[in-house]
């Protein structure tokens, strides 16, 4: 009897490991195509487009503002999905029912109740359930906007991850620059073009900057923003991106750019007598694209990119020399004993 026991709980055991041993045969596969996904994707982040870098030309009516719109810009950001979403969906539905609503019983009380329809006004002072009711419903509707707005809030404000590239956004007067610390700490300024030179671009004047700030498409962006001498403020409608940069503190949010292309923005904090030709021009490439408009930079080297090692060239470069200088000590011992 326990001979049987002891050999059911072993057929038990083994049928349990056999079990397992399917069961990762079976993920195995997967874990290979994540893990070969991961290497490609980390071989792209490390990619150079070949041929160098040539600016993108702007998309007539996209990542910025057109003739007779109405609305928002259409959005580039999961969070200016998300954003405008509610704006057409929640916040415009709650507006338009609540303005029809009150319409509706204005109209309601001026037919119903004016001096001819109603020559003995009633003296009602208090209803216990209307107040229960216009004080209820208020609230729930307050409820409604609150939950996806602090979703929103929330999604906005999310701290980058660790190895997210990081760009700094130096706001002047009046002018920008953007500073690439993660791709060897070079600098870009930014100077507003002419109302000719935006023309001949092919451009919207008053918007077109002769140098761009370069970021990739689809991935998340530590942007930091400060001032250098007054209050400005980076914002860029088609990415729902707006962030002060005040002197002397550094400010810090996510941009994320889900489609290549280029988007234009302004300082939209009054800084001063030019304040208005201090466009901002976002242009988002592919990584092999953007690490080849790095590379155009001196200095510059490709974020993430293993560190060459530095002790080691210079111990072989210290050989040579040193075999040297003992070469000359014995050849100058020798020359003393003859």
């Amino acid at each position: 009897m326990i001979l049987g026991e002891v050999s059911g709980a072993f057929g038990r055991r083994m049928l349990r490991i056999a079990l397992m041993a399917r069961n990762v045969l079976k993920v195995a596969p997967g874990l290979a195509l994540i893990a070969a996904g991961a290497a490609h994707a980390a071989a792209d982040r490390l990619a150079v487009a070949p041929g160098g870098y040539t600016p993108m030309k702007p998309t007539p009516g996209k990542g910025m503002p057109v003739d007779g719109g109405l609305t928002f810009q259409t959005q580039y950001s999961p969070t200016g999905l998300e954003a405008l979403w509610m704006h057409d969906h929640i916040v415009m539905t709650v507006l338009i029912a609540t303005t029809l609503f009150v319409l509706a019983l204005l109209v309601w009380v001026m037919v119903r109740y004016n001096s001819r329809a109603n020559p003995v006004p009633s003296k009602t002072s208090h209803n216990t359930l209307l107040e229960v009711i216009w004080t209820g419903i208020p609230v729930l509707i307050l409820l409604v906007v609150f939950v996806p707005s602090m979703k929103l809030l929330a999604h906005q404000f999310k701290t980058p991850p660790k190895e997210a590239l990081t760009i700094k956004a130096i706001g002047n007067q009046w002018y920008w620059t953007y500073a690439y610390p993660d791709n060897g700490e070079f600098e870009v300024t930014s100077n507003m073009l002419s109302h000719e030179e935006a023309v001949k671009r092919g451009e919207p004047p008053q918007l077109a900057a002769d140098n761009r700030m370069v970021v990739p498409v689809g991935e998340p962006i530590r942007l930091q923003t400060t001032g250098a001498d007054v209050i400005h403020s980076f914002a860029v409608p088609s990415l729902w991106f707006k962030l002060d940069a005040v002197p002397g503190r550094i400010n810090e949010k996510v941009l994320f750019v889900k489609e290549p292309g280029v988007y234009y923005g302004q300082c939209s904090e009054l800084c001063g007598a030019r304040h208005g030709y201090m466009p901002i021009v976002v242009e988002a490439l592919p990584r092999p694209q953007y690490n080849a408009w790095v590379m155009t930079h001196a200095g510059a080297k490709i974020d993430g990119a293993p560190e060459a090692p530095a002790a080691a060239p210079a111990a072989a470069a210290a050989a040579p020399a040193a075999e040297a200088a003992s070469g000359t000590e014995v050849a100058a011992a020798a020359s003393s004993g003859e």
